[in-house]
């Protein structure tokens, strides 16, 4: 047997119904999100519609698309949620290894997302400082993380002081 196949089939069994519910999850969404999906959707409650008067409008005939419509998305909620927490987790591992990999990049912004709304809003703040930073540079690549736009900053400031005194 194949090797890789043998390892598949390991991760399978040792994540057991989650490994299935997240292909399920990641079917499902695509299949749902796509135009057939919303054309059959729509047919559904073109026919419900249709048939209003064959059932005099009763109760019952709300309390089907009431009911079908009520259980459809409440499913869907946790089936969306899992596919977009997978793809969320996707793209920030993506994002982080191109800051670990890029030259210059401030490696405190890896696994950021991790971190509590009061810290995320001190790390903006040093973003708006570096953005107010970078106004007054005439090339956008001058700096390319806090340190660096503070450092760079000091230094404008030291070479100016010493400008003034010649």
């Amino acid at each position: 047997m194949n090797k890789t196949n043998d390892n598949k089939r390991k991760r399978r069994s040792k994540q057991g119904l989650s490994f299935y519910f997240d292909r399920f999850s990641s079917t499902a969404t695509k299949v749902t999100g796509s135009s057939s999906a919303f054309i059959i959707a729509f047919a559904v409650i073109i026919v419900w519609a249709i048939t209003g008067p064959l059932f005099n409008y009763s109760d019952t005939w709300q309390l089907v698309i009431n009911t079908s419509t009520t259980i459809v998305t409440f499913l869907m909620v946790f089936i969306i949620q899992q596919s977009q927490n997978k793809d969320t987790m996707a793209l920030q591992l993506k994002l982080n290894e191109l800051i670990a990999a890029t030259k210059g990049a401030s490696n405190r912004l890896i696994d950021i997302e991790d971190l509590t709304e009061e810290e995320l809003r001190v790390i903006k703040k040093f973003y708006v400082k570096l953005a107010a930073l970078s106004q007054h540079e005439a090339n956008l690549l001058v700096t390319h993380s806090i340190d660096e736009a503070n450092d760079n900053h000091r230094s404008k400031i030291t070479a100016k002081k010493k400008d003034k005194k010649k």
